[in-house]
């Protein structure tokens, strides 16, 4: 199983960000959380968490 993340706008287009791979759920959301707010200066509004090709769940990225 790989895990990785899939960056989103807030209407739902694809925005490119980093393809990192992951062995582990926990890891793919440790790097998440260090990393969110340079996805978010690239105009990202959504994270999509992907095991493989299933989505797992997606999660707002916002800057309070």
């Amino acid at each position: 199983m790989t895990w990785s993340w899939r960056y989103e706008t807030a209407d739902g287009k694809p925005v490119t960000g980093p393809s990192e791979a992951f062995s582990s759920q926990a890891d793919a959301e440790s790097w998440l959380g260090q990393t969110w707010k340079d996805l978010v200066a690239a105009g990202a509004n959504t994270a999509v968490l992907m095991e493989d090709d299933r989505v797992e769940y997606k999660m707002g990225l916002t800057v309070v």
